[in-house]
């Protein structure tokens, strides 16, 4: 890739605007809530295992193309971190998370940032970890385009379709309010590239009790930092890609992670570090919203290859169109080192973690 390129890629990984910090945006009831809903409704699965089913996807999705290590597996992402969903496509999973859905807090907050007149709150999830270390070099949240998003389209192929700038044209606005609780002072930040990637990094450093941040991480380069005492960031012995976290049963303050029904890891509330994603997708006027809700200019799957390849090819790059794009890992790797450019510094307090 030119430097040029890079430069072109770099500028286009930015938010519409910076982001915005926030103290108190949960009200106690509504963590308390959160909490509840993760002790009831759990065990709760990997990341991982929830969005990626190869090195290659992995690879699509975060920056810098491959790990250190080019034999490396999957396994080289492994950490115990897991995710769960409240809310998806605009319908709450749970009944008990609908005053977070429609928090006019949120509302607002989304409206503000986009100048939007119309906001469509989408999505809640969680993140949660005990102390871990993290393997991500950097990443966007899922982007969302007019016929294709994360219900019908994997997330390697939506950070693609970003990166590429091949689709703005049917790109939706996001904005998203991601909360942090963690109260831990030993990692646990927040890492973000506002100005592109090869620009300075910002962060947001712990302890993050109850702290949000207002903005478009699907433009934007961000990463969890590692948490926790460094003694205690190594994986748990025993840790697999169906390894599971959820409440113990002796105590409501307690937690734990399970592999083949064997706990391998306890952690007590305050270890925790839970993050909260809501986010809303934002028009800017009734003509805007219209033409998302008439799906009168949607994507498909066909049309999205058609148009990589036709850029591939005019960028002059050496490749055999695959029989299957959407699952081919040699042609996932091709598009992930084509339209990538990774961070070019970290935070002195968050350095990239080295295995």
């Amino acid at each position: 890739m030119t430097p040029d390129h890079q430069r072109e890629l770099s500028l286009r990984l930015r938010p519409i605007a910076a982001p915005r910090t926030y103290d108190d945006a949960f009200t106690a009831p509504q963590h308390a809530a959160v909490l509840d809903l993760i002790r009831r409704h759990g065990p709760w699965d990997l990341i991982l295992k929830q969005h990626f089913s190869s090195l290659e996807e992995v690879i699509a999705t975060t920056s810098g193309g491959r790990p250190v290590d080019a034999n490396v597996s999957l396994d080289y992402f492994l950490s115990p971190v897991f995710r769960g969903f409240f809310a998806t496509d605009g319908v709450c999973l749970y009944e008990e998370a609908e005053p977070i859905l429609y928090e006019p807090k949120f509302l607002a907050w989304a409206r503000a940032y986009w100048g939007a007149r119309y906001v469509r709150p989408m999505k809640i999830l969680f993140n949660v970890s005990g102390p871990c270390r993290s393997l991500d070099p950097g990443h966007l949240d899922s982007p969302r385009f007019r016929g294709m998003g994360l219900s019908n389209t994997p997330i390697w192929l939506l950070s693609v379709m970003f990166k590429s700038g091949l689709f703005d044209r049917w790109r939706i606005k996001m904005a998203e309010v991601i909360t942090w609780f963690y109260r831990g002072t030993q990692g646990g930040g927040f890492t973000y590239w506002p100005d592109g990637p090869l620009a300075a990094p910002k962060r947001l450093a712990p302890p993050l009790w109850n702290r949000a941040v207002v903005t478009e991480n699907t433009a934007m380069y961000h990463r969890g930092e590692s948490c926790g005492p460094p003694d205690r960031q190594a994986n748990p012995p025993g840790l697999t890609f169906d390894s599971t976290f959820g409440a113990a049963a002796e105590t409501p303050e307690r937690w734990q992670v399970e592999s083949d029904g064997r706990v391998i890891a306890r952690y007590a509330t305050d270890e925790l570090r839970l993050l909260v994603h809501w986010d809303a997708e934002a028009y800017r006027d009734l003509a805007d919203l219209t033409l998302h809700l008439e799906h009168r200019d949607d994507l498909t799957p066909d049309r999205v290859f058609e148009m990589l390849i036709a850029d591939l090819r005019a960028k002059h790059v050496a490749f055999e169109v695959p029989a299957d794009p959407l699952r081919d890992p040699r042609f996932i790797e091709l598009l992930a080192g084509t339209y990538d450019v990774a961070p070019s510094r970290y935070p002195p307090e968050a350095p990239l973690y080295a295995a």
